[in-house]
């Protein structure tokens, strides 16, 4: 018999396949929010008209813009937004483009609820920290448009590298996840190539650690495995036709199902706290991080699961092959980089990754324990 508990989240709603400017302004008007800040992707904005609908649907409601978030969302960038929509009386944040903005807006909510204004105010509101103070519940919310496959916009946690030291650190209050997620497939078209298909291996992560999570539970895993398939095929349809707009939307849904083990509380695994390091630490695109990291976790995890991890492989249509081999085939398919050497991470950096590895909450939970970054050590060198 099972025991345990499903965890939902402050999100009001999900809305897809209606066109970005007609939903971001519908849930303006539902929201009765009369100064809008947007926070956008930079190449939308400059390269593209979707930006200049959205202001011009939004009429007197639209308050202000930030365009462009640098990657892995430093600290320096996000004080600078808070500080612009202070400035103008925000009464609502919706973020258009890519993990780095969602996760920037999550900290901006915090930075906005509690006189947050510099660098230096966010350290005592960062996750692990001792005797910090009591988080203050955001006021002016968030509503997200992602334009990739990253996924955070479904879930409460928001990611921020401290430049200074080198690391990307979590912030995180229930009421940091997005009051509505919306889904416009033909708004993805403008995403680059490599940035679409590596984000979706980054929700392929999100999937696999579930399944191979010895935590997980029979929700969690159905869904898990229903998204899996779902990102396969809308991935691999991508590549093939990238103006494919089901695919896009099969993608899309995706990363929505393989959101909600980990944010219904299933832990993530080695993998994903490898790859926190990999992104702030030597400045691994997020979805890079997933390709390279999953395959050789999985391998060095077979010995505490490997049943589980042949959920993988059938959920891939691959249950003939070694389920680690499953998922770097699919990664290969889309001709996405494999190794460290790829992505310009060299043996020097291993020690230092490996060590930071070690303060990021999910090694903690990985499948296959590790002690130390010896074992860090180990999964590096084979992704060499």
């Amino acid at each position: 018999m099972y025991q345990g508990k499903v965890v939902t989240n402050a999100m009001e709603q999900v809305v897809y396949g209606i066109a970005a400017a007609e939903a971001v302004n519908a849930e303006a008007e539902r929201l009765d929010a009369q100064r809008v800040f947007l926070m956008v992707s930079a190449a939308l904005d400059q390269q593209t008209d979707e930006i200049a609908r959205i202001r011009d649907r939004l009429g007197p409601r639209f308050a202000g813009q930030y365009s462009g978030m640098p990657p892995h969302t430093p600290r320096e960038a996000v004080i600078e937004v808070a500080q612009r929509a202070r400035a103008v009386a925000a009464d609502l944040l919706v973020t258009i483009g890519g993990g780095s903005l969602t996760d920037g807006g999550k900290v901006v909510q915090i930075c906005l609820a509690n006189d947050i204004d510099t660098v230096e105010g966010l350290d005592p509101y960062r996750l692990g920290t001792r005797n910090g103070p009591r988080i203050n519940a955001p006021e002016v919310r968030q509503i997200s448009v992602p334009t990739t496959l990253s996924g955070g916009e479904f879930n409460a946690l928001g990611g921020c590298t401290d430049t200074a030291r080198g690391m990307k650190e979590g912030y995180t209050h229930p009421l940091c996840v997005p009051r509505a997620v919306l889904l416009d497939p033909a708004l993805s078209v403008h995403t680059p190539e490599w940035l679409w298909l590596s984000t979706g291996i980054r929700a392929v992560d999100h999937c696999v650690e579930t399944l191979c999570s010895l935590a997980s539970n029979p929700y969690a895993d159905g869904i898990a495995r229903s998204a899996l398939a779902l990102l396969a095929q809308g991935l691999r349809g991508v590549k093939v036709d990238p103006g494919d707009l089901d695919a896009r939307q099969n993608c899309q849904i995706g990363v929505w199902q393989a959101m909600i083990p980990l944010s219904t509380g299933v832990p993530m695994g080695a993998s994903h706290a490898i790859g926190h390091v990999l992104g702030g630490a030597c400045n691994v695109p997020h979805g890079y991080t997933s390709c390279v990291m999953l395959p050789n976790v999985m391998r060095w995890n077979e010995p505490a699961n490997a049943e589980r991890q042949r959920q993988v492989a059938a959920a891939l249509g691959r249950p003939d092959l070694r389920p680690c081999d499953a998922v770097r085939g699919l990664i290969r398919d889309l001709e996405l980089p494999c190794t460290l050497a790829d992505v310009s991470v060299g043996a020097a950096q291993f020690q230092e990754v490996a060590e930071k590895s070690m303060h990021d909450h999910w090694i903690h939970s990985n499948p296959r324990p590790i002690a130390g970054p010896d074992a860090v050590m180990e999964i590096l060198t084979a992704a060499a």
